[in-house]
């Protein structure tokens, strides 16, 4: 009779994660090391002050041991104690006596707690130096992983820990780091190689359809309908490049600034007026404000967007008749400031947020007119923490909007 074959059963599951390392069972942990030399420490210090007190007790009992007084024909004598005149009965001298040595045995008690007193202090002054000095050598690789992700926070990913010494936790953390910032690095690479393919493959089909439309439309012949149409199409096909220079210029704005160079926001100021000026003069806006020389480091095309984009809106969206907008910098407290300030609609407190969010305006969930693509404050708030500043914007009293940016010299 045949048997049914049983089937093989699944090898049972490792009740270790073969991703991770083998570490050893003994290794010189952080917490194995302080154990030990604080341990030590405390070790050598209770045997310092035990020997201490043992050498200052040996000699508080030689001093008490010898006696504070001496018979001279018949009457007690001694420079510590003070005995009655003349000579004592046998009771009077056993009670001078014993007092004496009682005075004697305190004072050496006393001499023995002050000296003891005088060495803990001591003591206690060298074990907090050397324990300060041991913990900061310690805890140095700690200092330098935390300078290392400072400088890569400010300017560049290259940066690696590459902490040497004992396999310990602390080098356990700064291996974890150094990987999280290969993969940032790759990650960062992989984006700005997005960003570059993307701004080709985007521009060039909207290039030959504004081309093509400015062909059709420079055609005399052409019927009215056909130049109205192309009209149309030429004005939708702008707002769709400006929408892709937009989102392609907040997608590199996210990133650190590496290099950096000095920039003076007040020229950076003036050249965003001129470029809007005629805008502003079409609306009848005026354009005013001192501007003082204040230098900053970082890309000086990224900082005049900041300043075109806080102008154009604030001559946009600013009020029919005699509107103005004041733009001021300074530099003040370590830092580069600029102001941009303007009549305008009355801005609620609680949609201040809303207005740097991308594509969304004033009581508006989705861009919805012809003043732009809703993407200048963004652009705005992304350059300005880029270059480790930031950008404010308050309601202004009667109107309209203070955009303060401030900037790190």
């Amino acid at each position: 009779m045949a048997t049914t074959p049983v089937p093989p059963q699944a090898p049972p599951k490792p009740t270790w994660d073969p991703r991770e390392p083998v570490r050893p069972w003994l290794r010189p942990t952080i917490r194995i090391r302080l154990t030990l030399l604080y341990g030590g420490m405390f070790l050598i210090a209770g045997i310092l002050l035990l020997s201490i007190i043992y050498l200052l007790a040996a000699q508080a009992l030689h001093i008490g041991s010898e006696l504070p007084f001496r018979m001279v024909e018949g009457t007690l004598s001694s420079d510590i104690c003070n005995f009655p005149p003349g000579p004592p009965s046998a009771e009077e001298a056993n009670r001078a006596m014993n007092a004496c040595v009682n005075q004697q045995r305190q004072h050496a008690l006393d001499d023995l707690l002050r000296r003891s007193l005088f060495a803990l202090l001591g003591l206690s002054i060298i074990a907090f130096a050397f324990g300060y000095a041991m913990a900061g050598r310690v805890l140095s690789p700690l200092g330098k992983i935390t300078r290392t992700a400072r400088n890569v926070a400010g300017t560049d990913l290259s940066r690696r820990i590459e902490l040497d010494g004992p396999d310990d936790e602390l080098k356990e953390l700064a291996d974890t780091f150094d990987d999280m910032l290969d993969r940032l690095e790759r990650a960062f690479t992989a984006q700005r190689r997005f960003v570059a393919n993307a701004s080709h493959e985007l521009r060039t089909p909207l290039a030959i359809n504004r081309t093509l439309l400015e062909v059709q439309l420079s055609d005399p012949g052409a019927p009215v309908e056909l130049h109205q149409l192309g009209r149309t199409l030429l004005a939708t096909n702008e707002r769709s490049e400006q929408l892709v220079e937009g989102l392609l210029l907040l997608a590199r704005s996210d990133n650190q600034i590496v290099e950096r160079k000095a920039v003076d926001l007040s020229e950076v100021a003036s050249r965003a007026i001129e470029q809007v000026r005629v805008e502003a003069e079409a609306k009848g806006v005026e354009i005013r404000g001192e501007r003082a020389p204040a230098v900053v480091q970082g890309n000086g095309v990224l900082l005049e967007r900041i300043a075109l984009n806080l102008v154009q809106n604030a001559v946009r969206y600013n009020v029919p008749e005699d509107g103005w907008v004041e733009v001021t910098t300074e530099a003040q407290h370590g830092q580069a400031v600029l102001v941009v300030s303007n009549t305008g609609p009355v801005v609620p407190a609680y949609e201040i947020d809303n207005l740097f969010e991308p594509f969304r305006r004033l009581r508006q969930e989705r861009t919805g007119s012809d003043k732009g693509v809703g993407l200048g404050l963004s652009i705005a708030r992304s350059v300005a923490r880029a270059h480790g500043g930031r950008i404010i914007a308050e309601p202004r009293e009667g109107g309209g909007l203070v955009m303060r940016v401030t900037l790190p010299v």
